[in-house]
């Protein structure tokens, strides 16, 4: 399959959003225009989006709701389940953790990590706060699909290696650091600082 730009597959995202909101309002068809207003975008660029992973919709017609959307859902890989670890039970972990969105989208959260002796032992969510020590004996049979990666910046390439080493080949990365990984590893880095400044931008240049 050809290279598919990240700034694609986010719009993607988008609107596979959009659809489920059009189908929860029962709205049977859609067509590029509607989903280009709602993701602030043109028209052209929904077509050539979609345009990568097939041929859809009809011209006059527009996209069916179900069908579009379902078929976002296969291309994005959500129609199966995801196993995550989160590493780092502070209040990034936390708020992760207990966020309701993950298990709608197939992202089940099934292993929380610290090394502070008086978080490991509690509950989180249903979930038992693990001893970080022991994570590469916890995935000895089976590794998580993707580990979230929330711990201080001075231990997060060391962790990152240890999830590496343990088979974890996809890093949400909330550390604000950039991880060396294989390449064959995925990372995606979440900095808020970064987020914050585009919108500083934003408003200074209004």
């Amino acid at each position: 399959m050809r290279k598919i730009a990240e700034s694609t597959v986010r719009r993607l995202s988008l609107y596979l959003r959009f659809l489920e909101e059009f189908e929860a309002a029962g709205v049977a068809t859609v067509s590029s225009e509607a989903l280009a207003r709602r993701g602030s975008t043109t028209s052209a660029q929904v077509r050539k989006d979609l345009s990568f992973f097939g041929s859809f919709g009809k011209r006059g017609l527009g996209y069916s709701v179900p069908e579009l959307a379902a078929t976002l859902r296969d291309i994005l890989g959500l129609e199966r389940r995801y196993a995550v670890a989160v590493v780092g039970a502070g209040k990034v972990g936390s708020a992760l953790v207990q966020y309701r969105g993950f298990p709608s989208r197939g992202f089940h959260v099934e292993w929380v990590y610290d090394r502070d002796p008086a978080k490991i032992g509690s509950a989180w969510n249903g979930l038992r706060v693990r001893d970080v020590a022991g994570l590469e004996a916890d995935f000895e049979e089976v590794a998580p699909d993707i580990a979230i990666l929330a711990v201080p910046a001075d231990g997060a390439q060391a962790v990152a290696d240890r999830l590496v080493a343990a088979g974890v080949r996809a890093i949400l990365n909330f550390a604000p650091v950039q991880l060396a990984v294989p390449e064959e590893v995925a990372v995606k880095n979440v900095n808020m600082a970064l987020e914050l400044e585009t919108l500083s931008y934003a408003l200074r240049n209004r």
